[in-house]
């Protein structure tokens, strides 16, 4: 059996992995016994092991965690679009779902995880997602300007090319948590950053490139949260504000202290957040 070295590091159960129209995805999961399901998708510089701590806590409160490795991403095939739209990794979270016989649960998406996560709640209604949280979420670049848009885009793509997973992970991890981050913080950030497949991080750049948060948000139906550290320059308060507006009756949580990765760097603070607004009536 190959050693789960990732899994070691950050604390997330061994992957699993299922086929899904025809793809392999692979998964992390934890607490089966739960009746209560909460599924997480991770952003564009991340796994499904940075969710270490959230496989610990929410089990021993009786939440059932699973966390998938994007298309792409891990032990996960990649879509086949060069520049797929979120809608693209929507359908493959709904197989993903019926493939692990999930009919309803809460869904929450970090940062790029989160254009899916909206995505797949706008296409399903009320039908599959009983919450949605949305942390940290990206807005995606659909709505900036041409030449900006690119940009955007092939500045990540050529840092990816010139720096290499490694690389990137030294040079972006301090960028996604405060400056008063634990060291371990950091150590798990990278850890998880150096398992990046370049490819599977190009297609989800460029669907960065064509998403649109807010178009997704109006379409949202089932309660939701958007929460979002305060030392987050990544997607800042105001702008989280923005989506959260943006979704009909949705609620605001700020997190003092945590940058972007703020499951990471305050995962006690974070998991509350979560568990409050998945408990509330």
């Amino acid at each position: 059996m190959e050693m789960d070295l990732l899994g070691y590091e950050t604390g997330a159960p061994p992957p699993q992995r299922v086929t899904v129209k025809g793809r392999t995805v692979q998964y992390r999961e934890s607490g089966y016994d739960n009746e209560r399901t909460l599924v997480l998708l991770h952003g564009v510089s991340s796994l499904a092991a940075s969710f270490g701590a959230q496989f610990v806590s929410l089990p021993s409160r009786g939440i059932r965690v699973i966390a998938w490795d994007a298309p792409g991403y891990g032990g996960s095939d990649p879509l086949p679009e060069e520049a797929p739209a979120p809608a693209a990794y929507a359908e493959v979270l709904s197989a993903f779902a019926d493939a692990l016989g999930l009919k309803r649960f809460y869904l929450l998406g970090h940062s790029m995880g989160a254009l899916p996560a909206a995505a797949f709640c706008r296409m399903t209604g009320t039908e599959r997602v009983e919450k949605l949280i949305l942390a940290s979420p990206t807005p995606g670049y659909a709505r900036a300007a041409t030449e900006l848009r690119a940009e955007r885009v092939e500045g990540r793509l050529k840092n990816m090319a010139a720096l290499g997973p490694a690389g990137l992970a030294e040079k972006r991890g301090p960028d996604v948590l405060s400056p008063q981050a634990p060291r371990r913080a950091l150590m798990l950030v990278q850890a998880v950053m150096r398992e990046m497949r370049p490819a599977g991080y190009a297609q989800a750049v460029r669907m960065l490139g064509v998403g649109d948060i807010l178009a997704e948000a109006r379409g949202i139906k089932v309660p939701a949260l958007v929460l979002v550290g305060s030392a987050d320059t990544v997607t800042p308060e105001a702008q989280c504000r923005e989506v959260a507006a943006a979704i009909p009756g949705a609620r605001f949580a700020l997190l003092p202290g945590p940058g972007h990765s703020c499951y990471v760097e305050a995962p006690g603070p974070f998991d509350d957040a979560v568990l409050s607004f998945l408990d509330a009536p």
